[in-house]
C-alpha cells in the first residue's frame, strides 16, 4: 500500500532541462524523507509538483491518499508547506500574519488567536509578535514563515530547506518542532542542504541529481556504501610522511596492493581506508611510537553524509536555490 506521500515516474522539462527524469518516492505515514542532491538536481521541482505548484508531464503523485492531478484542492487542504524563500505579509504583524493564515484554514478567530500565541512562543518571535513582519529580520521572517506552515498541524508537511538562514538555537529549536510532529503521526518530506539535519531527523534518506533518485536508504546504509571507516594522522615533521604512509599501507582495507592512502603534503596528512576500529587505531598507534614518528593528531573517521554526497554525485552540497528566485514557477527561465 502507499505511503502517505506517493509517486511514480514524475518527469517535468522546462525547454531542453529535464528537472524530473521518472523520480519515484514513497514515504510511509508519520516518517521523514530526506531529499538530498546538488544545486538543479531537482528536489524543488519535485516538491512544487508534489504540492500541486507544477503540473508533471507525466507519472503518477498521490498525498494523503488523494491524487495531486486529479484533486489539488483536496491535497492543499491536507498538506502544509514551507518553501525556500519565506511567504509572509510584510504590511501584518507576526500576530496577524499567523491569524490570518488559521483563519484561511477556517478555524474561528478565538482558535486562531489561540494558536498564533503558541506558535509565536514556540518560535521565539513572542517579543516581536506585534511589529509589521518589514521590520523582521531575515532569520525572523524565516521562523514566522515556518509557523505559518504549522498553523493547523496538517497530516503532512512539505519542508524545501527549512533552516537556511537561521542560527543554530533557532535551527536546533525547528528540530526539536520537527521530532515532535512526527511523533505525533505526522509525514514529512524535507530537503535541506545541511546534511547533518537529514542525518538527525530522516528516517530514510533518497539522493536525486539530475532529475533521477540514484540512491536510496538510511542514512546508516549509505554510508555503509563509502568504504567504511578511516584513519587520519597528521604527522609533526614533512620527512615523517613516508615511513608513516608505510605503516598506514601495511594497515589498510585490501592491502598494500590497493594504494589507498592518501597524501595532502602541505598538512601532513595521510588517511587510509581501515577495518578494525579502535582496536586498530590503537596499534597503529603504537608503531608509529616505535618508529619515533611524532604525530599532531590521529583518528578514526567514520563516513558522514558528506562523503555519501561526494561519492555519489560528484559534487559537495550547495546552498543555492535550483530556480531563479526572481522567476515564475513552471517557466523555462526559471529552470536555467
Amino acid at each position: 500500500m502507499p505511503g502517505a506521500i506517493y509517486a511514480e515516474g514524475l518527469v517535468k522539462t522546462f525547454g531542453d532541462v529535464r528537472a524530473l527524469d521518472g523520480v519515484d518516492l514513497d514515504v510511509p505515514e508519520g516518517t521523514v524523507l530526506g531529499l538530498l542532491g546538488p544545486n538543479g538536481a531537482g528536489k524543488t521541482t519535485a516538491v512544487r509538483v508534489l504540492t500541486t505548484l507544477l503540473r508533471p508531464d507525466s507519472g503518477t503523485a498521490v498525498v494523503a491518499g488523494i491524487d495531486v492531478l486529479k484533486n489539488p484542492t483536496a491535497v492543499r487542504r491536507s498538506i502544509g508547506l514551507s518553501g525556500q524563500f519565506a511567504a509572509v505579509d510584510e504590511y501584518l504583524t507576526g500576530r496577524e500574519n499567523l491569524q490570518m493564515v488559521g483563519q484561511l484554514y477556517q478555524m474561528s478567530g478565538r482558535d486562531a488567536k489561540k494558536r498564533a500565541c503558541e506558535l509565536l512562543d514556540r518560535f521565539n518571535l513572542a517579543d516581536a509578535a506585534d511589529r509589521t513582519a518589514k521590520t523582521y529580520s531575515g532569520g525572523m521572517r524565516r521562523r514566522l514563515d515556518l509557523a505559518a506552515a504549522l498553523v493547523v498541524s496538517p497530516p503532512v508537511m512539505f519542508m524545501d530547506e527549512p533552516t537556511t538562514g537561521l542560527d543554530p538555537r533557532n535551527r536546533q529549536g525547528l528540530w526539536e518542532v520537527i521530532e515532535e510532529l512526527v511523533a505525533g503521526g505526522t509525514t514529512l518530506l524535507l530537503t535541506t542542504q545541511y546534511l547533518e539535519e537529514a542525518d538527525r531527523l530522516a528516517h530514510d534518506i533518497a539522493v536525486v541529481d539530475h532529475g533521477k533518485v540514484i540512491a536510496r536508504g538510511t542514512s546508516d546504509q549509505l554510508k555503509a556504501q563509502t568504504g567504511g571507516e578511516r584513519i587520519e594522522v597528521v604527522v609533526h615533521e614533512r620527512e615523517h610522511i613516508a615511513p608513516a604512509r608505510g605503516i598506514l599501507e601495511r594497515h589498510q582495507l585490501g592491502g598494500t596492493s590497493q594504494g589507498g592512502c592518501t597524501v595532502e603534503e602541505h598538512t601532513r596528512k595521510l588517511t587510509v581506508p581501515v577495518s578494525g576500529g579502535a582496536k586498530l587505531l590503537a596499534e597503529v598507534i603504537r608503531e608509529l611510537d616505535t618508529a619515533g614518528i611524532e604525530i599532531d593528531d590521529i583518528g578514526l573517521r567514520r563516513p558522514t553524509l558528506d562523503d555519501v554526497f561526494i561519492t555519489l554525485t560528484g559534487h559537495a552540497a550547495e546552498d543555492e536555490p535550483e530556480l531563479k528566485a526572481d522567476a515564475k514557477p513552471g517557466t523555462e527561465e526559471a529552470a536555467k
